[in-house]
């Protein structure tokens, strides 16, 4: 059983890590401008929450690589490759508690019809109305995030790294954020009061769904469940393909197929008989997925008992 990963695939792992540092250097700097510049804005709060938030994954993910390649130990012989599965656990429930938490604040600032109020600011003696530079804030907000994560959503799907694709989606999306908070401030601008808590509305809406989905991926794993898709909850064709052949070759023989943090292992049962060899059967998959399988085993309560064939 080998566990190592291929040489390309470490290579744009590492790059991943260089690009998540960055992510955590240009997200620093994106919360204390949000910060000052928040006011009372629902909108920017829900937003500043939200960047603030983007910090968990790429944190997730370095701590994740740290851990994952560490040998087996008595108390975990099989490993820590799942502590991957373990992190983006982790970050999914994060952004569903906050998402859940952020869209009750929203709704409930549009029953009380609560009335933020935007101020000016004197600037270089100037008279400056403080929405304009929560506008700049929210621009500068989406661009670092936006380019990064357009850089990392390919190596997350040649990785096959759940943490990694989840933290890329949310930084390409952002302009949904920027976007949605710039019209609640232009809003707020030409007197529709609602148009704040709306927008923090959507924003939260938007944390909640993409915690829910993670979560939903996310527990299916950690209950052996069949490898998933990145972005979705539908089962990975790795599973078909490799489920497909094998019952060729093992006629009558059921294929359980699961996941084991990017890896997969494949079992045949009930199986009786012929030895498996896990370097023909990743020849049975493309190229791009043939690494993921670490492992390819058999029922052992279903083998013959040896004391029957010395009879």
């Amino acid at each position: 059983m080998s566990h190592d990963l291929p040489d390309e695939i470490k290579r744009k792992l590492r790059r991943a890590a260089r690009l998540e540092w960055w992510s955590i250097f240009w997200l620093l700097t994106i919360i204390v401008v949000m910060y000052f510049a928040m006011g009372s804005s629902q909108a920017m709060k829900t937003a500043w929450i939200e960047d603030t938030l983007s910090l968990l994954p790429p944190i997730l993910f370095l701590l994740a690589r740290k851990f994952e390649n560490k040998p087996a130990t008595e108390q975990y012989p099989f490993g820590f490759h799942r502590v991957g599965s373990l992190a983006f656990l982790l970050a999914a429930g994060a952004l569903t508690a906050m998402g859940g938490f952020l869209l009750y604040d929203a709704t409930s600032a549009l029953i009380l019809q609560e009335h933020p109020t935007i101020g000016n600011v004197t600037i270089l003696g100037w008279d400056v109305w403080l929405g304009w530079l929560m506008v700049a804030a929210l621009v500068y907000s989406i661009i670092p995030p936006v380019i990064l994560g357009h850089m990392k959503k390919p190596l997350a799907c040649a990785a096959m790294d759940k943490i990694l694709y989840t933290d890329a989606d949310m930084n390409a999306a952002d302009w949904k954020t920027g976007l949605a908070g710039i019209a609640g401030i232009v809003g707020i601008g030409f007197g529709f009061w609602w148009a704040d808590a709306a927008a923090a509305g959507l924003i939260s809406f938007d944390i909640l769904r993409d915690g829910l989905r993670n979560l939903r991926i996310a527990v299916a794993e950690l209950l052996d469940g069949a490898p998933r898709e990145l972005d979705s909850t539908d089962v990975h064709p790795i599973v078909d393909t490799l489920s497909a052949e094998l019952r060729k070759r093992f006629p009558g023989h059921d294929v359980q197929v699961r996941e084991t943090g990017r890896f997969v292992r494949a079992n045949v049962v009930p199986f009786k008989g012929a030895e498996l060899n896990i370097g023909e059967a990743r020849k049975l998959l493309s190229d791009d997925q043939a690494w993921r399988l670490m492992a390819l085993g058999r029922q052992l309560q279903d083998l013959p008992d040896p004391s029957e064939d010395s009879e």
